[in-house]
């Protein structure tokens, strides 16, 4: 009869709990550093984001940004507005690829530069075209897509150009309302030398136009069409809403897309102009 083979006697429990507390230490490490990680981009994402919004005569600002679901997935959407040195109203909205410190870092290169920029020149093409060109400069393997706006209060003037960004949309008191689908340029950072074509509009009467972010309005299974026209419907619903209570609701339709991104809006409520003009 053959002898059975007696297994190696296992190590004495005080070994084994031991071997067991260095690995729980190194998994309690880990999941530290990755906290500190996240935290620490997203209050730098935070700190990227302009702390208030300009509110300037018969215009009415708002904005609503969500980070994304994914904890580990941090993203690098944005918006702007600032009034330029000719007294004009600038906005701006974006997103940068990639979801880590260093996109969120990029998207703070890309909104500094827009500003700078645009008070060295009103053309929104312009401003455009030379944020492309010097970000490229700085060697990033990063871009980034940008809708940027020139309002001027005292003629009404609206000039818009876009670099591969999601098209805005508005509504009027009139009636009017529409997906801008204006022509554009490419995303930001990826060639020099490119051309960003503008929209002229003058606004007439009271309305709305709302800027926002992919991570809005598409999905995995959820077309951008689609994400645009819920928009479309609730801006011609709540072109007269307060804008904050205009911005919450948009944001939300991120919900319908099952997208895990972050999600930026910009509402923008005009007043019509003044009695006389």
């Amino acid at each position: 009869m053959r002898g059975h083979h007696r297994p190696e006697p296992p190590e004495n429990a005080q070994q084994l709990l031991v071997a067991l507390g260095h690995l729980v230490d190194q998994a309690l490490d880990r999941i530290k550093y990755q906290r500190a990680r996240v935290e620490l981009a997203m209050a730098l994402q935070r700190h990227m984001l302009p702390p208030g919004l300009p509110q300037l005569p018969g215009l009415h600002l708002a904005a609503k940004y969500t980070p994304s679901r994914d904890g580990l997935d941090v993203g690098g959407d944005w918006y702007d507005a600032f009034v330029m040195n000719d007294g004009s109203l600038g906005l701006a909205i974006g997103d940068v690829q990639g979801h880590d410190v260093e996109a969120i870092a990029f998207m703070g290169q890309v909104r500094t530069s827009l500003r700078a920029i645009a008070q060295t020149t009103s053309d929104t093409r312009e401003v455009l075209a030379r944020a492309n060109d010097l970000l490229i400069t700085m060697g990033c393997d990063l871009f980034a897509t940008c809708c940027f706006l020139r309002f001027d209060p005292a003629t009404r003037d609206l000039t818009v150009s876009r670099a591969g960004h999601v098209p805005m949309v508005w509504a009027t008191a009139g009636g009017g309302s529409s997906v801008a689908l204006d022509s554009g340029g490419p995303p930001l950072g990826i060639a020099a030398g490119e051309t960003y074509p503008v929209t002229h509009r003058r606004l007439t009467e009271a309305g709305v136009l709302v800027l926002l972010t992919d991570g809005v309005v598409e999905g995995p299974h959820y077309p951008m069409e689609a994400g645009l026209a819920e928009v479309a419907k609730l801006v011609r619903r709540g072109f007269d809403a307060d804008p904050d209570v205009l911005a919450s609701a948009v944001v939300k339709v991120a919900d319908l897309t099952g997208h895990r991104d972050d999600a930026a809006v910009l509402v923008v409520r005009y007043d019509g102009p003044a009695d006389g003009d």
